[in-house]
């Protein structure tokens, strides 16, 4: 294109532009700046369309009908016996009023009209003072002959008259009426009829076209002060309607008289209540800082009475009322608007104060004027032209309103816009088809891009396939929450990550974006080390947990979930040696071996220093029993290379079935107890398939768990007695142990060996030991007459409940209960559990002492090779472990263990009690070595409770004869002593020579 197109286009254009501003400033500017003035010119210059001359104002005779009726001629004779007047207030009186006037022709020979234009008047009668006919009657609802309504009152047309002319009149009023008589000339008359109607139709139009423009404000701007407004314009125009004479009709329809009186009253009431409403409403910020709430609140509670008398009183009753409230009301908002423009002067508040102020006024000077009977600038113009400047002024209110808001609009848009380009945020706008609306500079920055091209731009073309169905769903479906997603940009670098969020509004998604990479990426990280180790980076326990859980779900029975648990043996002693930094990279190389043996999502975590589990989900047995031998071979034949040395670590598994039903603690204790099968065996690995008896053993022990740890003492429990002889006199005492012993719901019995443990691992030993207590010392409290033989009753105590602060207290209280059962008590302390804390062992069997209670250490010698501790504990009996007890003829060793025993007991005032006695020749031994008492199936079995009560003595329940002879000659050798052959030594129970 050439240069001189360019400049002819470029002419064109300017020449458009040019055009265009010319028309629009003749529009807007010059034609009404033009109309404005000629209305001006018009009112000041010009000749008004509707103007017309004075009337004269008649004289008249008047007087008020006190009595029911009066004739004419009567009527007329007493008001011609009244002085003439030009006007006269009723002063709210509502009896008729006769009056007299006399009417001479027009000057100009036109037709005579007469006006009666008061417009409380509600009828009125005339009739021609010489031959008393009736010229006319009007009211507010029908006219006849010669009279008719006009204005705000009545007319009576006489014609053309050549004489005077007398006329008596009839007429009433409600309210405060100002009665006077206008001579007209008819076209004159009618003339200002038009003018009058003019003006009232101009009021009413105005003031309508004003209400429905605040109400359509109202309704567009949601604004109820508006709607207020509206309603408050509407009874302006009713009230200067009522003023002007002009409320008999509405909107063109006259209201019916039985109608007119009490709307009037309502109307006035109403008023008044909107006026204090709109003012409350317009100023209540400002008058809640001004203070004054008493006064406020006089003049709100004066809305009630007057309410109720517009709808209840009298018309006459109710207007002094009225006058009273209203000039009360009146002086208060003057009094609170004048306070305001001091306090705030803004345009809207002047506007509205102004327009407030001109109603005000003109109401209260017209109740002032109509409660006095003054006569001043009360009348249609008047009014009509305070209504109109009081609705003109709340125009220029709302318009200063609505302008004061249309800056703020503007000016918060304009620092949303800024705010928008300067959000550190990234916000978007999309339309609902993903093509971006409006992006500011942090969400390019954050994309990486110059420029997002606006309605061209899709949110697919910078974020990841699929994301925006997603943003989409999430929007339509009602729901602001957020999404991630990545940035599939073409900038080159780290993968991005964002947060969107995003709402439906308008038809538009607005949403914003927060870069979340490095929250991702540590999130990411803090979810690895939540789930995996951080030295093998295999899973951890809490991982492993997870990945069991989600494999139980989706178990089948065709490949059910195999788990195994690993143990390295003798791994603590690469620890010990080299050190764990050694250890760490074992472990390490460890678990490469493991997870290269693994395949799909078979999975290993690490759950102790050397323990793993390894979890093989919808895995058959025969696969999974495959994998685990690999891995004990891979694991124990390659030495673990570290530097210059070489390690050599070996591993046992145990593999077991899981069903879905189990829970996951369980199952690796399951799977544990097998590893150590496995680890006894060194065969490396024990499978336990469903059902096997491993699961059986340990589904049993965790309902006895449960059921033991339910809240109070187990249903079940009860006690069998195991007596305990004495190898010095066996007929002469029946001792015994008390224990425990649990009822299944089938009826079998559940020894102490099993409820125990399960105690123990719930937690509930204590509960378990109290319940022996008391129950052992209330059986022995209520048959203590009938064990007159018995010695002491041994009770086990758990190294638990010693332990437990709660369970002693609980345990010195029984005792204190029970002293007399006490002193038959011997608690049984195991000997580790009593050298775990030595002092509070001590401090324990010195109290428990006190009430006579015998303490005997259980299991001793097992576990410990010295026995310095017992010169600082003061134990009554030794109860020699069993595991030296049984088969002890068939190795001499245990022989010497319990009889250094017996002499160390001996020498420390202790006695002793020698457990799991199974055979005549055990007992025999036994009372060789000097051992005070035995205990065991050899003399009896735990027996219930009725047994013990009906034996003499322990040695009563021997069953075996040649023990019970051998008894007998116990007891013959301690009670009666018998002559022995020669060569034979018999050596007494305290170790006395008795015979040689």
């Amino acid at each position: 294109m050439t240069i001189s197109a360019i400049t002819q286009q470029a002419g064109k254009a300017f020449a458009r532009l040019r055009l265009d501003f010319l028309l629009y400033s003749l529009s807007a500017y010059a034609l009404p700046a033009t109309i404005a003035m000629l209305s001006l010119v018009a009112v000041l210059f010009w000749e008004s369309h509707y103007s017309t001359t004075v009337a004269h104002q008649l004289p008249f005779h008047i007087v008020e009908q006190t009595t029911d009726d009066l004739a004419l001629e009567q009527a007329a004779q007493l008001a011609s016996q009244q002085p003439t007047r030009h006007y006269h207030d009723t002063r709210l009186s509502e009896q008729p009023f006769w009056l007299s006037f006399e009417v001479r022709p027009n000057f100009d020979g036109t037709d005579v009209a007469i006006e009666f234009p008061s417009r409380h008047s509600t009828s009125i009668s005339c009739w021609d003072a010489q031959s008393w006919s009736q010229l006319g009657s009007a009211s507010r609802s029908e006219v006849s002959g010669e009279m008719a309504a006009v204005r705000a009152g009545f007319m009576l047309t006489l014609g053309q008259i050549t004489a005077p002319k007398k006329v008596l009149c009839k007429q009433e009023f409600t309210g405060p009426a100002r009665l006077d008589v206008a001579q007209w000339s008819a076209p004159e008359l009618r003339q200002a009829a038009r003018a009058f109607e003019r003006y009232s139709g101009l009021l009413d139009g105005g003031l309508l076209v004003l209400a429905m423009f605040v109400v359509v404000t109202a309704i567009i701007n949601r604004e109820s002060t508006y709607l207020l407004f509206a309603a408050w314009l509407l009874m302006n125009l009713r009230m200067a309607a009522l003023s002007s004479g002009w409320d008999v009709q509405w909107l063109g329809h006259t209201i019916p008289l039985e109608w007119m009186t009490r709307g009037r009253s309502l109307s006035l009431a109403f008023y008044y209540v909107l006026t204090f409403t709109l003012f409350r409403t317009l100023f209540r910020d400002e008058l809640n800082k001004l203070g004054h709430s008493r006064l406020l609140k006089i003049t709100e509670l004066m809305c009630v009475p007057l309410l109720m008398g517009g709808a209840l009183l009298p018309y006459k009753t109710f207007l002094p009322m009225l006058w009273t409230f209203t000039a009360f009301g009146t002086v208060v908002l003057v009094f609170f608007l004048s306070r305001i423009l001091v306090f705030r002067i803004t345009p809207v508040a002047i506007w509205y104060t102004a327009s407030l102020s001109i109603t005000l006024i003109s109401s209260l000077y017209e109740v002032i004027s109509a409660a006095a009977g003054l006569k001043g600038l009360i009348g249609t113009v008047n009014f009509v032209t305070a209504s109109l400047s009081s609705s003109l002024l709340a125009a220029l209110a709302i318009a200063a309103q609505l302008r004061m808001k249309h800056q703020q609009w503007v000016e918060a848009q304009t620092e949303l816009r800024e705010t928008y380009e300067a959000m550190p945020i990234g916000l978007f706008t999309l339309d609902l088809t993903g093509k971006f609306i409006a992006a500011n500079p942090a969400f390019r920055n954050m994309l990486g891009v110059q420029e997002i091209r606006l309605e061209q731009d899709s949110w697919g073309t910078y974020f990841d396939k699929g994301a925006w169905p997603s943003l989409h769903r999430m929007v339509t479906n009602n729901h602001n929450g957020d999404l991630e997603f990545g940035c599939n940009g073409a900038a080159s670098g780290e993968r991005k990550r964002f947060l969107v969020k995003a709402t439906l509004t308008r038809g538009k998604i607005d949403g914003s974006l927060q870069d979340i990479t490095a929250r991702a990426k540590a999130t990411e990280e803090l979810q690895f080390m939540a789930n995996n180790d951080p030295l093998t980076k295999v899973l951890n326990r809490r991982g492993i947990d997870a990945l069991i859980e989600t494999a139980l779900q989706e178990t089948t029975t065709a490949a059910p979930t195999m788990l195994a648990y690993l143990d390295l043996d003798r791994f603590k002693l690469i620890n010990d040696l080299y050190g764990h930094a050694a250890g760490d990279e074992v472990l390490k190389q460890v678990c490469d071996r493991i997870k290269a043996m693994l395949t799909g999502e078979q999975k290993v975590g690490r759950v102790g220093g050397d323990e793993f589990v390894i979890v093989f989900p919808n895995t058959p047995v025969a696969v999974a029993v495959w994998v685990c031998r690999g891995l004990v071979d891979s694991l124990g034949t390659g030495p673990y290379h570290l530097g210059d040395k070489a390690f050599q670590v070996r591993g046992s598994i145990g593999l077991i079935e899981v069903d879905p039903g189990t829970k996951i603690k369980d199952a690796i204790s399951t799977a544990d107890r097998a590893c150590r099968e496995a680890k006894a065996g060194g065969n490396g690995l024990v499978v336990y398939e469903k059902n096997a008896k491993a699961f059986r053993e340990r589904e049993a022990e965790l309902n006895l768990v449960e059921k033991i740890s339910s809240a109070g003492a187990p249903e079940g429990l009860f006690l069998e007695m195991q007596p305990v002889m004495s190898l010095k006199s066996p007929h002469e005492s029946l001792n015994f142990e008390v224990l425990l012993r649990m009822r299944d719901q089938d009826g079998s019995v559940i020894p102490a060996g099993r409820i125990i443990p399960a105690a123990e691992s719930s937690g509930r030993i204590g509960m378990i030991d109290r319940w022996v207590l008391a129950t052992t010392l209330e059986w022995v409290g209520l048959h203590h007459k009938e064990l007159t033989r018995t010695q002491f009753v041994c009770m086990n105590l758990s190294g638990a409940s010693l332990n437990d602060e709660r369970f002693v207290l609980d345990a010195f209280d029984m005792l204190e209960r029970n002293r007399h059962a006490a002193s038959l008590l011997c608690l049984e302390i195991t000997e580790s559990v009593a050298l775990h804390d030595l002092e509070n062992t001590r401090r324990f069997i010195d109290r428990v002492r006190s009430y006579g209670v015998k303490i005997a250490l259980d299991d001793f010698g097992a576990g410990y090779t010295s026995f310095s501790y017992l010169k600082d504990l003061p134990a009554d009996v030794l109860k020699i472990d069993g595991s030296f007890i049984v088969n002890m003829n068939a190795h001499p060793a245990n022989i010497a263990i319990v009889e250094a025993i017996v002499n160390l007991a001996g020498n420390l005032g202790m006695k002793t009690i020698a457990e799991w006695a199974e055979d005549n020749a055990t007992v025999q031994t036994l009372v060789e070595i000097g051992v005070d008492y035995v205990q065991g199936y050899a003399v009896a079995r735990p027996q219930p409770a009725a047994s013990i009560l009906a034996a003499e003595s322990s040695a009563s329940f021997i069953e075996d004869s040649e023990l019970k002879s051998y008894a007998r000659t116990l007891s013959m050798l301690t009670d009666t002593p018998m002559p022995l052959p020669t060569g034979i030594t018999l050596i007494s129970s305290d170790g006395m020579l008795i015979s040689k």
